[in-house]
């Protein structure tokens, strides 16, 4: 077994990629279940519905976990959830904006839910205790995502050509901004790594594009051939661009503000 991460022996670029790499798999655990509840009364069933709701309860609650390490590198969460702009937040690229379909949504769930999956099986491998006690119960709650993205995916694969299309578009779109900020080798991605804080053992582009390769080419999408996009924001480790104002005001809670309660 690795030997646990002693935090305070972390220098400043050190404590800021931790602080970084928490960051962003927070927020985009939380931008992940704010998509997911944009389709409560939408759903094409019930039975549809019900489900994308416990999905997004169970994003929210991941987020919680994750934002609550922040006090290991001295950031308040309070703060942190409940008061940035949207231009601060970290959030994966692929989440900035609603889905206007099912299929999208759809395409989200194979595409970007999995590669947090594999973004966070790398960190509960890793030296820092936290992430090795917390984020195995999330990855457990996660194969329920993954077995209803992937039987959704294949349902509307096998359909009418118009929804197989609007799948195999939306996979196409958000493939490059998650593979962009999956494949991050960028200098606090790299200290991460040399500090034992991720698993270095595979290359998370390598796991992530093996588990979605045979999924994809039911649309004719070569994930082998997906690249990701260009233009990366070192400091937010994503792409350009922020999320939605109208998300914004969901995750920090604007519209309950007066009921808050910690």
């Amino acid at each position: 077994m690795k030997a646990l991460l002693d935090i305070q022996n972390l220098d400043g670029p050190g404590v800021a990629a931790l602080r970084r790499l928490i960051l962003t798999l927070a927020d985009s655990k939380r931008m992940m279940g704010i998509r997911y509840s944009d389709w409560l009364l939408g759903a094409p069933s019930i039975e549809a519905g019900i489900a994308i709701s416990s999905m997004a309860q169970d994003e929210w609650g991941h987020a919680r976990l994750l934002y609550a390490m922040l006090k290991d590198v001295d950031v308040e969460p309070l703060a942190i959830e409940h008061e940035r702009p949207a231009e601060e937040y970290t959030s994966v690229g692929a989440l900035d904006s609603a889905f206007e379909h099912w299929a999208g949504i759809v395409a989200a769930m194979t595409v970007v839910d999995e590669a947090l999956s594999v973004a966070l099986l790398g960190f509960s491998r890793g030296r820092y205790e936290a992430a090795r006690t917390r984020v195995p119960k999330m990855l457990a709650e996660e194969e329920f995502h993954a077995s209803l993205a992937k039987a959704w995916y294949r349902r509307i694969a096998g359909s009418s050509s118009e929804a197989r299309g609007l799948l195999r578009d939306s996979t196409k779109e958000l493939l490059p901004p998650v593979l962009a900020w999956l494949g991050a080798d960028d200098a606090a991605a790299k200290v991460m790594v040399v500090e034992g804080v991720t698993d270095s053992s595979q290359s998370m582009t390598e796991v992530y594009r093996a588990r979605l390769r045979d999924l994809t080419a039911l649309v004719e999408v070569d994930i082998n051939q997906a690249q990701p996009d260009g233009g990366w924001d070192e400091d937010r480790a994503r792409g350009p661009g922020w999320p939605d104002e109208d998300a914004i005001e969901r995750a920090r809670g604007d519209r309950n503000r007066a009921l808050l309660v910690e």
